[in-house]
């Protein structure tokens, strides 16, 4: 009997390990040709908000200075959220060996972003980290620059997917916005299961990260389920949202994509 419950235990871990975090390789080794420019204040961390919805998010560590806007072949409609590249210029004179990390925050919709360009609008910060140390200000005076780029996994060190309920949410509209995603970064579909179903409802791609649901009334808690859109990992966490939820509150699950 002992043994009998062992092998269940392990079968049970195992089956949840599968869907929860399913390891996959989002890494690119191959760079790619870019262009990139930079805005805010000279040594500032980038927007406020941005395209994504992630607020004031952008403001605070890990996103802090990291924030990026890309142009639409890599924003995706929003679907680009979240994702992680390595930025590095090419000019020996100037630029480090080093590739600065960031994450799409934003979306740059014209000027040097337009013509189906692959190009980076970084914080000014993020720009001058690509620079050899002192050579910040001259990098910067550049304007627009040539640079290579590749994707890279999300890490969010010791930082587990959490899911932020917006603001105007009801039991009948529930909109949520998932922050601090490892891996991918990236959502290509979410789901909803309500208290006492085994039904999970699918959720409508709205606009930046942020997914919504009209139905209802919808009765928490509530487990939401994530797929990634570029390699198609699930993340499932169970009752993450209580049955009292209240809108712009966030709610940390205990999982996350390793």
């Amino acid at each position: 009997m002992a043994a009998l419950f062992v092998v269940s235990s392990i079968l049970l871990f195992t089956l949840l390990s599968l869907d929860s975090a399913t390891s996959f390789q989002i890494a690119d080794p191959q760079w790619h040709p870019a262009t990139a420019t930079w805005y805010g204040s000279a040594d500032g961390d980038g927007s406020d908000g941005g395209a994504c919805g992630y607020g004031s998010l952008v403001d605070v560590v890990p996103y802090k200075a990291r924030v990026g806007a890309v142009s639409p072949v890599l924003f995706k409609n929003g679907e680009g959220c979240g994702a992680c590249y390595k930025v590095k210029c090419l000019d020996q004179s100037i630029c480090s060996r080093r590739a600065v990390t960031i994450i799409v925050t934003d979306e740059c919709p014209g000027g040097y972003c337009s013509g189906g360009k692959t190009h980076f609008d970084l914080s000014g910060a993020a720009f001058s980290r690509m620079a050899v140390s002192g050579h910040g200000p001259q990098l910067r005076n550049r304007g627009e620059i040539s640079v290579v780029f590749r994707r890279t996994p999300c890490k969010y060190h010791q930082q587990n997917i959490a899911f932020h309920v917006n603001e105007g949410s009801t039991p009948f509209w529930l909109s949520l916005l998932v922050e601090y995603e490892d891996g991918d970064g990236d959502i290509g579909a979410m789901q909803i299961q309500q208290a006492n179903s085994a039904q999970w409802l699918d959720m409508r791609h709205v606009w930046g990260a942020t997914w919504c649901i009209t139905a209802g009334p919808l009765n928490g808690p509530f487990s939401v389920r994530i797929t990634t859109l570029s390699t198609k990992q699930t993340l499932s966490a169970r009752d993450v949202i209580p049955r009292n939820w209240s809108p712009k509150a966030t709610y940390t699950s205990r999982l996350n994509f390793s």
